[in-house]
């Protein structure tokens, strides 16, 4: 198998940037044109890998590829990895209770099962739940912490709270989507179901105007200390606890398989890049786009491997 299932998990604000943007917000994050859906390009998440990978200079010119430098040799050649952009999967979005809820929609439900699919990792025993109505929304479970009576308050917007038929496949998504970005903590686990929210798509397309997270920045002058011209400036990003999902594929190259690298070996060495917190987009120097990064691998009937990568 050469693909594996990725997830990231932000623990801080993740700004992802497209460079100067020409409306309200200076700074925005880069959207899918199509969906409108924020992502973090695949190269922010290879560019960081390789950055991190020093102890083997051989071993990560075959895996990553070489420099810019290198591009002139006679040994130049591909990487022997790539990652798709990173799409978000769950939003973090303010809540009357419970503080927050993890909130997703049936289409972008919809492509994970396709990534699941093309990764061969068992799915979720249920179909995607489909949501008909732009004023109604499920939850997890009945544990649920975001309901309130029978509404679920998300931001300024209130839903109502429904009942799928067939099995609970709002459940069966909630635990699989929770083993898979909290593989080794039941109480995170447990956290995610409880605050998981389905909502209607286009509510979805909504939210993801209205929850991103913006912050106003000034620069100052360094006599006076007030704010210099043009010194006020306004950024997106995710926000913090934001899940996002996408696909990682092994290709050794012609030289990384005559040195013997298999994509059993990419995956292992991928592995063993990241023992830490990773920083994924701009602003790293104020905290921003702290991330943990996993990727998933079935190894028996019913259950999965999942490494820190």
């Amino acid at each position: 198998m050469n693909a594996r299932l990725t997830f990231i998990h932000a623990l801080s604000p993740l700004h992802a940037g497209t460079g100067q943007g020409t409306g309200v917000i200076d700074l925005p994050i880069a959207r899918e044109k199509a969906t409108g859906l924020p992502f973090l390009p695949g190269s922010s998440l290879k560019g960081t890998l390789r950055a991190r990978c020093n102890t083997n200079a051989q071993e990560c010119r075959l895996l990553f590829g070489p420099e810019a430098i290198d591009t002139q040799t006679e040994n130049n050649h591909a990487s022997s990895v790539q990652f798709s952009d990173q799409r978000l999967l769950l939003l973090p979005v303010r809540s009357l209770a419970g503080t927050f809820a993890w909130v997703t929609s049936p289409y972008v439900l919809r492509r994970l099962a396709r990534d699941i699919e093309d990764t061969q990792l068992t799915p979720p025993k249920q179909p995607v739940p489909s949501i008909q109505d732009v004023e109604s929304c499920v939850v997890a479970s009945e544990a649920s912490k975001i309901k309130v009576d029978t509404s679920v308050y998300l931001e300024d917007l209130e839903l109502k709270k429904i009942q799928m038929s067939g099995g609970k496949p709002e459940e069966t998504w909630a635990s699989w989507i929770a083993q898979h970005v909290f593989p080794s903590d039941t109480g995170w686990q447990t956290i995610l179901t409880e605050r998981f929210c389905i909502v209607h798509d286009d509510v979805f397309t909504f939210l993801l105007d209205t929850a991103t997270e913006i912050t106003a920045r000034i620069k100052l002058k360094s006599d006076s200390k007030t704010v210099e011209d043009g010194g006020l400036w306004y950024e997106e990003a995710l926000p913090t606890e934001t899940i996002l999902s996408g696909i990682a594929l092994a290709t050794p190259t012609k030289a990384a398989e005559t040195a013997g690298m298999t994509s059993t070996r990419v995956f292992a060495i991928l592995s063993n890049l990241t023992n830490t917190t990773l920083q994924f987009g701009g602003k790293a120097t104020v905290g921003r786009g702290l991330c943990r990064v996993l990727l998933a691998e079935e190894v028996q009937k019913g259950a999965s491997h999942y490494a820190n990568v």
